[in-house]
């Protein structure tokens, strides 16, 4: 009995030990969002003067932050540019991505083996290493800088690799290759094999790399920068910097930015965060 009971103990203290660790982690990660709300909401003059100050400390809130911020970003036409962005370049990995490592998973040949490690080596590049030679060469040379075409061909190509790594897990771990077999005994070619039959099975890893594409696509502000300068095609990442000026900056209205830049991206998180960690876990498999 007395075993029993300091076994309990040592396990409950285990469990507080350990709860106690995870708020605090989620309170230090949760502290710079939380800092931005609450900035976001206080006028420029109390942000300098307290920037760590919570709303009850000051005498009142304005959310004329959101009201420029929507207007001098341009809120609208950004937000266009970077769902068109985001949405052509997300589908175009997904599809394919989706058969090229079909393809690697079923055809144990020469090639399949040479182009899975070209692109899982390929992982390893900086994009900073290759980021001047490819605006000479795409801005110089081909004279093609400033459109959509553009940034979204470069983000379907950078976003391959470690695409493709995932559904290669996940194919080669959770799709029988017996499903397959029977389809090409009741008549189905390789397509309609493909995606009559397996694409509908890869919707977990489908839904996490949706996320995580969309998440880096939304977000990314060094490429879009480099491809991007007319005001028309500026995404929402590129908006908020208009906020900066040379000798000051905005710091209320470039939170308010923030906000309205996050808000749709966590929306889609919270919609497909089942699916991310069913096929995060089942990319993983071997």
């Amino acid at each position: 009995m007395n075993k029993s009971s300091i076994g309990g103990t040592k396990k409950r203290t285990a469990n507080i030990l350990a709860m106690a660790i995870l708020v605090i982690v989620f309170i230090a990660y949760m502290f710079p969002f939380l800092m931005v709300v609450i900035n976001s909401l206080k006028e420029k003059r109390d942000i300098i003067k307290s920037p760590f100050s919570w709303l009850f400390t000051i005498k009142g809130l304005s959310f004329d932050n959101f009201e420029k911020a929507f207007t001098q970003m341009d809120f609208l036409n950004a937000f266009k540019n970077s769902l068109i962005v985001t949405v052509s370049a997300t589908l175009l990995v997904t599809l394919f991505v989706a058969m090229l490592a079909y393809y690697i998973v079923r055809h144990n040949n020469a090639v399949s083996k040479i182009t899975f490690a070209l692109m899982v080596a390929s992982m390893i590049i900086p994009f900073q290493a290759i980021m001047i030679p490819l605006v000479s060469i795409y801005g110089g040379a081909l004279n093609m800088l400033n459109h959509r075409l553009t940034l979204i061909f470069m983000h379907t190509g950078f976003s391959m690799a470690m695409s493709v790594f995932m559904f290669h897990g996940f194919i080669k771990g959770s799709i029988p290759i017996a499903l397959e077999e029977a389809a090409y005994i009741d008549g189905c070619t390789r397509s309609q094999t493909f995606f009559k039959i397996v694409f509908p099975l890869l919707k977990p890893i489908i839904s996490t790399m949706i996320i995580l594409n969309s998440l880096a696509f939304w977000n990314d502000f060094l490429l879009p920068s480099l491809v991007l300068s007319d005001k028309k095609l500026l995404t929402l990442p590129l908006s908020t910097y208009s906020f900066y000026g040379t000798y000051s900056a905005d710091y209320g209205t470039i939170m308010a930015g923030l906000l309205l830049c996050v808000i749709p991206i966590v929306i889609l998180y919270v919609l497909l965060q089942k699916q991310i960690i069913g096929g995060v876990v089942a990319g993983a498999v071997k």
